[in-house]
């Protein structure tokens, strides 16, 4: 499998990289694999901020709204109570809920490999020889990444972020610089364009790889 690759300077390559068919090339049957790791991504990375009082913790309510009897109605013991306005609420979030979603590595990596199978099919994918900024500007950055076609939202792959390539996307909304590493199904499902470098490209073959006693099940 081949896919088009452009130079350091935005040019086209004259031979295009060739892709690993068992990372690239996969076969997807079904989605529901896919759907498990991307909302596991967004579980994992929600704030547990929500926090409500229950009765003990509201303030007030201290007094006995009434005495115990002879005044025929209910009795109670605090306007705190749940059933009152401004009372304390009953079974509501405490700050403490776990809500992290597991997903094993060996599913984690199948669903890398289908969501970057897909991206192959959909023609979202670009390797470039080479992505270097020594100034970190972010306008030459803006020209190099039009040159080789990315017109909307785009995930840069490299093997190793610098501290230039940073400075020089940060400032682009529509782009997301990630090391190879840190590759996710979040971000390549919805990335229009993707970037490699042939180094990230190296790095993410050898890392989703299938093992051989795995290919032969």
């Amino acid at each position: 499998m081949a896919v088009s690759t452009y130079t350091a300077s935005g040019t086209k390559a004259t031979t295009g990289a060739k892709l690993d068919k068992a990372v690239f090339g996969v076969e997807v049957k079904s989605h529901q694999l896919l759907r498990q790791a991307y909302e596991a991504y967004l579980a994992n990375g929600r704030d547990n901020l929500a926090v409500t009082k229950t009765r003990g913790l509201v303030r007030g309510g201290g007094k006995k709204p009434w005495k115990q009897k002879g005044t025929g109605r209910a009795r109670f013991g605090s306007s705190r109570n749940p059933i009152w306005r401004g009372g304390g609420i009953v079974f509501g979030p405490t700050g403490q809920e776990n809500y992290s979603v597991k997903i094993s590595t060996t599913s984690k990596r199948v669903a890398l490999r289908q969501a970057l199978s897909l991206a192959n099919d959909s023609g979202k994918l670009i390797v470039m020889e080479n992505l270097k900024s020594k100034e970190g500007k972010t306008a030459e950055m803006a020209q190099l990444l039009a040159k080789v076609g990315v017109t909307r939202d785009a995930l840069v792959v490299v093997d190793s972020k610098t501290p230039e390539l940073v400075m020089a996307t940060a400032n682009l909304q529509n782009v997301m610089l990630v090391s190879a590493q840190y590759l996710n199904v979040f971000d390549i499902m919805n990335a229009d364009h993707i970037v490699l470098t042939t180094d990230a490209l190296k790095v993410v073959e050898t890392w989703l790889k299938p093992a051989k006693k795995a290919e032969e099940k």
